[in-house]
């Protein structure tokens, strides 16, 4: 038996000669030299492989289209627009919060030259936040405020500045993990404070932050729960409690809000959702929470409080390295704008989804069914269904809220590898339909739903996909 001839490396064209080939023009015009070089090695390389198995060496057209094709998936990942069906309203996996049409105006104008550290009647350098500033005071009551790149930054500020070095006084109920493995006393750690814990898991009460104070105790703080709930038999020390101890003492209070609603949600038969303006009543020195979240703007850590805790953030080196660009404050200041206005519920479009009553998703569901079942084909079935949407993010953990979409169910055979087939091709839509698996059926939940015709649109492109 006569063994194969070795394989024609000699016949493949160095990475230079594609490079230098009149072919390689528009592939070098699209991506670049180094990209295209990179790409063209990558291959070079998948090419090598393959001939070892017998596969003849492709002609340079084909390594270049195959170098085309290899920066096309390389570069296809990042934020590309997609339709939330999934039923949570602020999706971290999504880039939370939907921006409002007024603040995405905003971030387009300020793309250019803006006056971002620059006040113009002074002709002098100004303040980068000073709008939002205002705004926030306005909003919350407080005496000042400040900006940085997310909750996470802020409550890292706000330890790095008051317990450096020093003990921070939490209660052991409040030492949370939320998304992403954050953990409190890991944040506490890098920032070079001392955690002190006490109470217990389900009850903490005064006496213990009041036992706990030393010489060496630099804050007192509170962190709301966020993404859990603890229910039963549980005691927590009050905000206004634990402000009155702090200011006794002379040591600084702080309270980690997160999602940080400026609405009262009770007035729409919502569980209440503890405020920013509330903490500070209570007499807090600073609340951190999330521009992202229930405020329904671009990502941002909040802090408001007294103009003394906020200098004080501000001196600290770390607040420079937090700071947000003009991009968020441009977005950052238009939100605030439509929460001072009187109904923020018809301009902000989380909490318009947030509000959104079943019978209108209803409604929207019958009027979708038929063109989206002519377009799924006989293969599937499409029924209107009642759903229950969850706020997301770490917000409102226990409330789900009455909603409604389609059911999309196989007519034959088992739905797993169906519903996943069926999922696939929505993912890889030009616009991505994300919806969720549950119940042997694809639910396409439709509370973050604007606009009925862009689903239609984007459905068109579907491939019949059988199950």
């Amino acid at each position: 038996m006569s063994e194969s001839p070795p394989p024609a490396y000699q016949d493949l064209p160095s990475v230079s000669a594609l490079l230098e080939s009149a072919p390689s023009a528009a592939l070098l015009r699209r991506w670049g030299h180094q990209l295209t070089k990179d790409a063209l090695q990558t291959v070079l390389g998948a090419a090598r492989s393959t001939m070892a198995s017998g596969v003849p060496a492709p002609t340079a057209i084909a390594l270049l289209a195959a170098a085309d094709a290899h920066l096309e998936q390389r570069t296809a990942r990042g934020p590309r627009p997609v339709l939330n069906l999934s039923g949570t309203l602020l999706h971290t996996n999504l880039g939370r919060a939907p921006l409002s049409p007024a603040a995405m105006a905003a971030v387009a104008a300020a793309a250019g030259p803006v006056d971002l550290e620059f006040d113009l009647r002074s002709g002098k350098r100004g303040q980068r936040d000073a709008a939002s500033e205002a705004l926030l005071c306005a909003l919350t009551g407080a005496e000042a405020a400040a900006i940085v790149n997310n909750n996470a930054a802020a409550v890292l500020l706000v330890l790095n500045t008051f317990g450096l070095g020093q003990e921070v006084i939490v209660s052991r109920g409040e030492l949370v993990e939320i998304g992403g493995s954050f953990r409190i006393p890991d944040i506490m750690a890098r920032a070079g404070a001392r955690l002190r814990e006490v109470g217990t898991t389900n009850r903490t009460h005064l006496r213990d932050y009041a036992d706990a104070l030393g010489s060496d105790t630099g804050l007192l703080m509170k962190v709301h729960p966020s993404n859990y709930a603890l229910v039963g038999y549980t005691s927590e020390v009050s905000l206004a409690a634990l402000a009155q101890l702090g200011k006794a003492q002379g040591i600084p209070t702080a309270y980690d809000l997160g999602a940080g609603s400026l609405l009262d949600l009770r007035r729409y038969n919502l569980p209440e959702e503890p405020r920013p303006q509330d903490a500070l009543k209570a007499g807090i020195d600073v609340v951190t929470f999330s521009a992202d979240k229930l405020l329904g703007g671009p990502q941002a850590g909040l802090l408001v409080g007294s103009r003394k805790a906020i200098t004080a953030l501000r001196k600290n080196p770390l607040y420079r390295a937090l700071r947000v660009d003009k991009l968020r404050l441009a977005a950052l200041r238009e939100t605030l704008v439509q929460w001072d206005r009187p109904e923020p519920e018809k301009h902000l479009p989380t909490l318009a989804y947030l509000l959104r009553p079943r019978r209108e998703l209803s409604a929207l569901a019958e009027a979708l069914l038929d063109p989206v079942q002519e377009r799924l084909g006989d293969g599937w079935a499409v029924r209107v269904v009642p759903l229950e949407s969850q706020v997301g993010s770490g917000a409102q953990p226990a409330t789900r809220l009455e909603s409604a979409g389609l059911a999309l169910r196989p007519t034959q055979g088992g739905p797993g590898a169906a519903l996943e087939g069926l999922a696939a091709a929505l993912r890889a839509l030009p616009l991505p339909v994300l919806g969720r698996i549950a119940d042997g059926a694809l639910l396409l939940d439709l509370r973050t739903l604007d606009a009925p015709e862009t689903l239609l649109k984007t459905l068109a492109e579907l491939p019949r996909t059988e199950p």
